[in-house]
């Protein structure tokens, strides 16, 4: 009775130390510590913690079986293999008919309900000098990796002897474009134009010009604004749907890279590929590392918490199946719709940090394995001329090889046949590069984030902690009425 006794008073005077609820669910009555009442239609789904999902239940094991079956059969039956690429292919345009929308409707909603307007622009060049300043370092690192490992060294190919009928077709796609063509490029023929033809930018000004006319129309912009948030969750609630077929299509995706290309394609490249694999690697571990701990939050838990979105672009060698749910991890970290909407599409075009790295270092390994010296003067040029010509590697897969023969055909000292050289283990360096595109494009919006004073460290700290807690809040605020986003 004594121990009884005992228990029942510490139990007590833990109840009195601070404030406590009591919750009854599905519509029942709710009291703070108040003691005031209210109701509440929270279901025990959105409010009771779900136990931690086994491996293969999780979409990141799952894409991760479906990557390791992938490269078994590509080694064993190649031919099957290739066959499998619809798979990655239909995955991928299931992200990509859905990502226009999902930019118009995150941007203006975010805008329409911002109350000082200025921030906008202030966002936008705040990202804009981050985005060139980090790429712009990632070319140097790229450049220096190719001066100091010469991975072309011992080669001496001569480019005569080339088969170049591929490389012209990406030559004909790589045109040199001036700062004016950019600048036109951006504006839509019209608006259906923009969202047929899925162009990022195009979509972007189309979003904050939209989402500016709403925002000035004050409350009878209301409706509009309460359909489009509607429309907001339903696109997302696609995204879900859509995601679920994530480790069809990077089975697809990776079993006809093996079966097409087989690990053996690498052969004497294969010193490329792993020192560019290596570069990236330490790029985001070492450059964004130091970048993340300026910005008060840490590199490896951030790569925990996107590692789906990690493991996915790997496997399908393209970042834009990623943006959707990296732009929704991005808010529930507590970045605002109106930052993430700016940030992130717009860093897919000006971010482009794993296209950066790819760029020097490959077109450094093309002059060396061809007989070409290049003197600093040289290497200057490449370096400017890669500066404007690395912002249209966005995250599609190709890009960054179209917008490298686009450079090597203003350098005339390298020849464009070189290209033809590492035409074929393409895939498995658009691996890499896609994959930090991706990364970097995120750390970007967490430190706009952090600039803008939006995030605190300290929760932020917390949230990345916790990899999962993004799924929970998603569902309390799928289920919950006017819950807080």
């Amino acid at each position: 009775m004594e121990l009884l006794g005992y228990e029942y008073g510490r139990l007590r005077r833990q109840l009195t130390k601070k404030p406590f609820k009591i919750i009854r669910l599905n519509g029942a009555s709710t009291m703070g510590s108040s003691g005031h009442r209210r109701t509440s239609n929270v279901s025990p789904k959105a409010v009771v913690p779900s136990r931690k999902k086994p491996f293969y239940r999780s979409l990141w094991g799952q894409v991760l079986v479906a990557i390791a079956i992938a490269i078994v059969l590509g080694y064993l039956k190649p031919h099957t293999a290739v066959a499998m690429k619809p798979l990655g292919d239909a995955f991928i345009r299931l992200i990509s008919m859905i990502i226009t929308l999902v930019i118009f409707c995150t941007v203006v909603t975010g805008i329409a309900r911002m109350q000082d307007m200025k921030k906008v622009g202030r966002v936008g060049g705040k990202a804009l000098l981050y985005f060139e300043i980090v790429s712009t370092l990632a070319l140097l690192v790229g450049m220096a990796v190719g001066n100091v490992m010469h991975t072309g060294a011992g080669f001496n190919i001569n480019p005569a002897t080339l088969d170049t009928k591929a490389v012209a077709n990406y030559a004909g796609a790589a045109k040199a474009q001036s700062v004016t063509d950019f600048i036109m490029h951006i504006i839509p023929t019209t608006v259906v134009d923009a969202f047929a033809k899925g162009d990022i930018l195009q979509v972007v000004l189309i979003s904050v010009l939209f989402g500016f006319a709403l925002s000035a129309m004050g409350s009878f912009a209301k409706p509009m604004v309460d359909f489009l948030e509607s429309l907001t969750r339903a696109v997302f609630g696609v995204i879900n749907i859509v995601m679920k077929f994530a480790p069809f299509g990077a089975f697809g995706a990776m079993a006809f890279t093996i079966g097409a290309y087989g690990i053996s394609s690498l052969g004497p490249l294969v010193k490329l590929v792993l020192t560019f694999w290596i570069t990236c690697i330490l790029f985001v571990l070492i450059v964004m590392g130091g970048i993340a701990w300026l910005a008060g939050f840490n590199i490896i838990k951030y790569l925990l918490y996107i590692k789906e979105e990690i493991i996915l672009t790997l496997a399908v060698s393209s970042s834009e199946p990623a943006l959707p749910t990296l732009m929704e991890k991005m808010e529930q970290l507590g970045c605002s719709k109106a930052l993430v909407g700016l940030v992130v599409p717009t860093g897919y075009t000006f971010n482009t940090d794993g296209s950066s790295l790819y760029m020097t270092l490959a077109a450094l390994f093309v002059a060396e394995a061809t007989g070409v010296h290049l003197a600093l003067g040289q290497q200057l040029t490449l370096f400017a001329v890669a500066v404007l010509t690395s912002k249209g590697a966005s995250g599609v897969q190709g890009a960054a090889f179209i917008a490298l023969v686009g450079t090597l055909m203003v350098i005339p000292s390298i020849p464009v046949a070189g290209m033809a050289l590492i035409l074929g283990i393409d895939r498995f360096m658009s691996m890499f590069r896609a994959a930090v595109n991706m990364l970097g494009n995120g750390v970007a919006t967490l430190v706009v984030a952090r600039w803008e004073h939006e995030l605190d460290p300290a929760l932020l700290r917390r949230n990345l902690s916790s990899p999962d807690a993004w799924r929970q809040q998603a569902a309390v605020v799928a289920e919950v009425p006017g819950a807080p986003q």
